[in-house]
């Protein structure tokens, strides 16, 4: 049920996010949501780690990757890691404009992500690594196409959020929501760690 009390700084509680029993079943829906991802994942690296040296006589992970596009593309995602903390302190301390403006940054950086994925994917393609040129190519599109795919859901999700939002504020039925979206954020940020751990940097070894 929507709140219809009119919040002030001094009333909005210290957990908006909780503060409502709608709240605490998002948080709990979402906390079941992370586990049934996170066997995903663990699935896909499996799989990739089985497959990566399977190349089909195409090229190696020493030879294809680009390790400096990679890890600009890594930091512009651990910093929006870092923006959407600000949105959310700044949710806590009922500061509205304040919030959707590093949410806003957080969606900004996500895209600029995206878009150097997209293009580090396209610069394979043009090298002979597709879906379909071996084992090691289905496994290494499937884990980080995955990801990608996932990055876009949320860039979505923090871009409905922002913009339906836009003219309503922030009220106890809408904070558990900015606040479930940032948890989900940050996932996909650790999904990535080992992403580029795992595929990245072991791939360079």
């Amino acid at each position: 049920m929507h709140t219809e009390e009119k919040l002030t700084a001094e009333t909005f509680p210290a957990s908006p996010e909780k503060a409502t029993l709608e709240g605490k079943n998002k948080f709990l829906g979402f906390w079941l949501f992370l586990g049934g991802e996170t066997v995903l994942f663990a699935s896909l690296f499996a799989t990739y780690l089985a497959l990566n040296d399977s190349t089909a006589g195409g090229k190696t992970t020493q030879e294809l990757f680009d390790l400096p596009l990679v890890f600009a593309a890594t930091m512009i995602l651990l910093t929006s890691s870092l923006t959407s903390v600000y949105a959310m302190y700044h949710m806590k301390n009922f500061d509205f404009k304040k919030m959707q403006l590093w949410m806003g940054i957080t969606w900004l950086l996500g895209l600029a992500f995206l878009i150097l994925e997209i293009y580090e994917f396209n610069h394979y393609v043009h090298l002979g690594h597709t879906f379909t040129s071996s084992a090691f190519g289905s496994a290494f599109y499937t884990l980080v196409g995955t990801h990608g795919a996932h990055v876009f859901f949320g860039l979505l999700w923090i871009g409905t959020l922002l913009i339906r939002n836009m003219k309503r504020g922030l009220d106890l039925y809408n904070a558990p929501k900015f606040y479930v979206a940032s948890l989900y954020w940050h996932f996909i940020d650790v999904v990535w760690l080992f992403i580029f751990t795992v595929v990245y940097l072991m791939g360079m070894v």
